[in-house]
């Protein structure tokens, strides 16, 4: 029953006002989505830590590296900023898909689903890649930084990316009513930014040591 209320209220939401209900959407689940990735990462950290104190040797050799840290509500912030601002473009991607690649043909309600058009939109859809660019900028990032974010992270990123969405977009093409694309993706990507939160939060940490290494030894 919640359920359908809240259905409901998102409808009537994105009737009036569609590009700030899925921006207000896409932010939050995206930032729930580090929010998960963070705490992942210290329960992570707590059982290693665990697992490592039965060693005394195994453990002060780890220690170091499996400190907890604090939560850090900026990070979070930035992947809400991000996902508020990408949603509503997300929304106006779909809606251009949606004409470019109808997966019927027009004025025809309940024929037969073309899945050339299908694979059309898929195959589009993937060539959007912004991520990594982007939470370097918001992060502050040098120009040498977020290049060296593309170098480390790009392509394996890509792989994992195009093993994953494709299958989940073809699912949300064709079952997916229009208002409902951009957060059944930003719901999918609660996980997806689990591991996108993960690999970026791992690559600042090696360029945080880098920087800090570098003002040493100068």
């Amino acid at each position: 029953m919640a359920a359908v209320s809240l259905a409901r209220a998102y409808q009537s939401s994105f009737d009036s006002h569609p590009h700030k209900t899925l921006a207000v959407a896409g932010g939050c689940l995206n930032a729930l989505g580090d929010v998960v990735a963070q705490i992942t990462q210290n329960i992570a950290s707590a059982i290693l830590q665990g697992l490592c104190s039965c060693n005394s040797f195994a453990y002060q050799t780890r220690k170091p590296h499996d400190e907890r840290v604090a939560f850090d509500p900026v990070r979070t912030l930035r992947f809400f900023v991000f996902g508020a601002s990408i949603s509503p473009l997300l929304g106006r991607w779909n809606s251009f898909l949606e004409c470019q690649f109808p997966l019927r043909a027009r004025g025809i309600g309940h024929g037969k689903v073309s899945l050339k058009a299908l694979s059309k939109r898929v195959a589009a859809d993937q060539t959007i890649v912004a991520f990594i660019g982007s939470m370097g900028m918001l992060e502050g990032r040098n120009r040498k930084q977020i290049a060296q974010k593309y170098s480390d992270l790009f392509v394996p990123t890509l792989v994992t990316n195009w093993s994953v969405w494709p299958l989940l977009q073809i699912v949300n093409f064709r079952f997916m009513p229009l208002p409902y694309r951009v957060p059944f993706q930003s719901t999918c990507g609660v996980f997806w930014t689990l591991y996108l939160s993960l690999v970026n939060s791992r690559e600042d940490r090696k360029q945080d040591r880098e920087t800090a290494m570098r003002r040493t030894l100068g």
